[in-house]
Formats: structure tokens, C-alpha cells, sequence
């Protein structure tokens, strides 16, 4: 959600509130969730998929627990969370 607010227009009063609605929810800047997405994508994890990332910048987990609940169709090992969950404390 975080990225999508950088394709929502201001021009429409529609627009407007959609993007007042979707910040409600967002904890980051569109900015700094291209910034999150890289550093995942640098870790080369072969289990992280586009949707993965997405999710893990939505609700930026704070721990194994919470990263578990984005990754219900693949397990992580101890390493890739603590890799992932390193990356996420460096933003906030």
C-alpha cells in the first residue's frame, strides 16, 4: 500500500480521499518502502516472492512470529527471518 500511494492522483476529490483512506493504514513513505523492497531483494532469499515483500513492508513485522504469518505457503529458517527481521529494524 505503502508504493500505491505514489500512483494515486491528486487531482480528483475521489483521489484525495482515497489516498487520505490508504494513509491511514501505511506506516511508511513511499520512498522508504522502495528502500525496504531493495534491501530484501539484495538478501537473495530464494523462498521471498514479490507478494512476500509487498506484505513485509505493509505490516513490517517485529518479529519471527508476526514474519511467520506473511510466509503461510513456505517456511523460513532461522537465518533468512533474522536476515529479513534485521532489514526491517534498520527503517523504523
Amino acid at each position: 500500500m505503502a508504493e500505491a500511494t505514489e500512483y494515486i492522483g491528486d487531482d480528483k476529490e475521489s483521489e484525495i480521499e482515497l489516498k487520505k483512506f490508504v494513509k491511514k493504514f501505511v506506516k511508511t513513505s513511499p520512498q522508504e518502502a522502495k528502500q525496504i523492497r531493495a534491501r530484501i531483494e539484495a538478501l537473495n532469499l530464494m523462498k521471498i516472492k514479490t507478494e512476500h515483500i509487498a506484505k513485509i513492508i505493509d505490516f513490517l513485522p517485529e518479529d519471527a512470529e508476526g514474519l511467520n504469518k506473511i510466509f503461510v505457503d513456505a517456511s523460513l529458517d532461522e537465518d533468512e527471518t533474522k536476515k529479513i527481521l534485521d532489514t526491517i529494524k534498520e527503517f523504523k
